[in-house]
């Protein structure tokens, strides 16, 4: 049993965590000094010591843990993470039986009952996601846990917590047998390399599934697509196999060249009938807009912040002027898919953001389509800053 710490919990918030919501934040905290060692066990109570919930002291840009239990004397064991898990699998059966996609998230946090960490599956191989050294103190048990439950060829891990890099192993393995890199794996019948082995990113974000198969399936065909912070060009891929006339995929990573060259290839498409940039983003659009360029369809996926050499962005701060940018590279009829994974605004603000750009640029729009997180990416009603992902499909008309 980990040591246990009894935190006081303001009233103002005691509905609060009564009611679902699973983030332990500071504010809410009346005894904070007394957390001390990340992976204790926390039960928190009233100010009259009444029992509310139990959970663990994990910091992480979210809080400073999460919620596990509202069941007073339910142990924090590996037979507890057994149950979470198990049920989260099972919720996904279907994918698992899925030949075309063989890539999703199988546990999502807090969505699928512990906040603090995520599993996704690669045709077989599994990578944890850990956000905190508070639940990575239960990574035994969670290991055993979900090896109880499948039977990995690999187990691969990302310690996302410490950014001194204190916590980074040589390729993050963890048990099973080593595999040849790339994966290659399937999503709606696409081919995406792998990378489990090397550094944060392993090639692909899994919660953007839909817009892919969207893009492929009813948008693509006879536009011209510009794909923005392409990364390794994965929306350039279904846009391609949708039947684009032509794709141009920009990036300032220098790495998104041969990674997208990667992709392409995979799928038989030949990269030299494509286009790819590196270039940081801003600068492309003002070249862009300088060489009075337009595009049938342009995919604006800004990272949340970013720095380069001459722009810092923040999508709450700067996404209005980026998609101004967008509307004038946009030809008339064409489609802008604005995406962002920012979770500190919500939905609603965002179609703001999108009205503002537009009645800037004495612009007229349709809101075509819009998502969010796909069925794998489990939340919560109690904690919709978990569903932070925020995609529409616009029409300039």
């Amino acid at each position: 049993m980990k040591n246990e710490i009894t935190l006081k919990i303001k009233s103002n918030f005691i509905d609060k965590y009564k009611n679902g919501y699973p983030l332990i934040f500071q504010e809410s905290i009346l005894n904070l000094a007394s957390l001390r060692e990340e992976g204790a066990i926390v039960t928190l109570v009233d100010e009259k010591n009444h029992f509310i919930a139990r959970g663990y002291y994990g910091r992480q840009n979210k809080g400073y843990g999460w919620v596990l239990s509202r069941k007073i004397n339910e142990e924090i064991d590996e037979a507890f993470f057994q149950s979470s898990i198990a049920s989260a699998l099972n919720q996904r059966k279907s994918l698992y039986q899925d030949t075309e996609t063989t890539a999703f998230r199988a546990f999502n946090g807090e969505g699928d009952g512990i906040g603090g960490f995520t599993i996704d599956y690669f045709d077989g191989y599994y990578l944890i996601n850990w956000y905190s050294e508070g639940i990575y103190r239960f990574k035994d048990m969670i290991l055993g846990a979900l090896t109880s439950l499948v039977d990995p060829k690999a187990i691969y891990q990302k310690k996302r917590f410490d950014s001194s890099g204190q916590y980074i192993e040589a390729d993050d393995f963890v048990l099973g047998e080593r595999p040849e890199f790339p994966l290659i794996v399937k999503e709606n019948g696409v081919n995406f390399a792998i990378y489990l082995n090397d550094g944060a990113m392993v090639g692909v974000f899994l919660d953007q599934r839909d817009v892919r198969k969207k893009i492929r399936d009813q948008y693509a065909k006879n536009r011209s697509v510009l794909n923005t912070f392409s990364y390794t060009g994965a929306f350039s891929v279904f846009a391609a196999l949708g039947g684009a006339t032509n794709t141009t995929s920009v990036d300032l990573a220098n790495r998104s060249l041969p990674k997208t060259i990667e992709q392409f290839n995979i799928n038989g498409i030949d990269e030299k009938d494509q286009t790819i940039i590196v270039q940081d983003v801003f600068q492309y659009f003002k070249y862009a807009n300088r060489k009075n360029l337009q595009f049938d369809m342009v995919i604006l996926d800004p990272p949340s912040f970013a720095r380069s050499k001459k722009h810092t962005f923040s999508a709450s701060k700067d996404y209005t002027d980026l998609l101004k940018q967008t509307i004038s590279i946009t030809a008339d009829k064409g489609i802008i898919v604005a995406s962002t994974n920012c979770s500190t605004f919500n939905m609603n603000t965002f179609k703001g953001f999108i009205d503002k750009a537009f009645k800037e640029m004495k612009a007229n729009y349709r809101l075509v389509e819009e998502f969010s997180l796909p069925e794998d990416f489990k939340t919560i009603k109690a904690f919709t800053q978990g569903n932070y992902l925020k995609v529409l499909f616009i029409e300039k008309v």
